[in-house]
């Protein structure tokens, strides 16, 4: 798939601003705040319908102005469609081929990208919500129901919590309900979780070792507050560890246990990654990024978008030169830069934008 155009209205510092793009490489060249990464941000939006920068969606909206819409229009093999999200004062609203969407796992999935930014490198060392964010938004474009499991396990998670803090007298049958709800739903995320690190294992592990020169084996584990030797067992074990939480969250006033506590662990040649060196970070998290393009290829048989956000600088030859041969003639590719000295030598198939204040030109 690629992305022929892109319309931004009231989007950050863009006011109207319609973006014809490259099916190969397109390179927003531009110094530091004049929008290049508003520009990746509004294309991730539009595939995924929330930042990757901000929680807020105020934050996306133009000064003076209480609203803001992106519409693009994207080349499948089946056909273009038309794709479009309206923030208003009532909320989201999302559009394919003109017809409005009720669900969010209706609307995502019907453009799929990759980012690869500056602060993916905390991938390793950061906080494990960093990590829990990275498999539910790669699993949700591959698999969008995914989302909707999500998003009620998180309701009853709310729920829970709430009636925990807010009870002066915990009624065990109203709690077990939402302990069932809990395990229900917790239990198909931990299952499809597991299931998208096996395969996104499979696919790094080829990608670092050519990175590497087969110097390092890259694995990957999912690690879950829930004990289970095997995905048959994730259900009960989950309960059990909820009556033996029970205690301790009618204590602390919160869940112990279940998917919001998992984490991903990464290792190289068995030693945890974190312990690596900044260089091994940086293979490690560009052979990921490279694997997820592969996995995404091979469960919905089109190519995702590849957004980079000014890592060019980032990686040294040797990383670059790999990150160039995956991408040429085969992923539309979105690059961010102050300069183009890091993108030597430059492939044929390019566009290159100016971004000067919320303006965009082309040469």
């Amino acid at each position: 798939m690629w992305l022929k155009s892109i319309h931004l209205q009231h989007y950050r510092n863009y006011k109207d601003q319609i973006v014809d793009c490259h099916p190969g490489l397109n390179v927003f060249l531009g110094q530091n705040a004049q929008g290049k990464t508003n520009m990746l941000e509004a294309i991730y939006f539009l595939s995924l319908t929330r930042s990757h920068r901000t929680r807020s969606d105020k934050d996306l909206v133009s000064f003076s102005e209480n609203q803001f819409k992106l519409s693009g229009l994207v080349e499948k093999r089946a056909g273009t469609l038309s794709l479009e999200v309206h923030l208003t004062d009532k909320g989201r609203e999302t559009r394919v081929n003109h017809l409005k969407q009720a669900r969010l796992a209706d609307y995502i999935g019907h453009l799929n990208v990759v980012l690869f930014a500056p602060e993916d490198l905390q991938l390793i060392k950061g906080a494990p919500a960093l990590r829990r964010k990275f498999m539910d938004m790669e699993l949700g474009q591959i698999k969008p129901t995914y989302l909707s499991e999500l998003a009620s396990y998180h309701h009853v998670l709310k729920q829970r919590n709430t009636y925990l803090k807010q009870a002066e007298k915990v009624d065990t049958d109203f709690l077990d309900v939402l302990d069932q709800q809990l395990i229900d739903y917790g239990s198909r995320v931990i299952e499809q979780r597991l299931d998208f690190v096996n395969q996104l294992e499979r696919f790094s592990q080829a990608k670092h070792a050519d990175i590497s020169d087969k110097k390092e084996k890259l694995t990957l584990l999912y690690q879950s507050s829930i004990p289970f030797e095997n995905p048959d067992e994730i259900r009960q074990s989950f309960r059990q560890s909820l009556d033996k939480s029970r205690q301790r969250d009618l204590f602390k006033k919160n869940t112990g246990v279940g998917p919001h506590r998992d984490d991903l662990l990464f290792f190289i040649n068995g030693i945890n990654a974190s312990f690596g060196s900044q260089g091994q970070h940086r293979s490690l998290v560009l052979s990921v990024k490279l694997a997820e393009i592969e996995l995404m290829e091979s469960v919905t048989k089109e190519s995702p978008i590849l957004l980079l956000d000014d890592v060019m600088s980032e990686l040294d030859n040797n990383r670059q030169l790999k990150l160039l041969e995956t991408i040429s003639d085969r992923v539309q590719t979105f690059i961010t830069t102050t300069s183009l000295d890091h993108l030597k030598p430059l492939p044929s198939n390019l566009k290159i934008f100016h971004i000067d204040n919320g303006v965009i030109t082309t040469q």
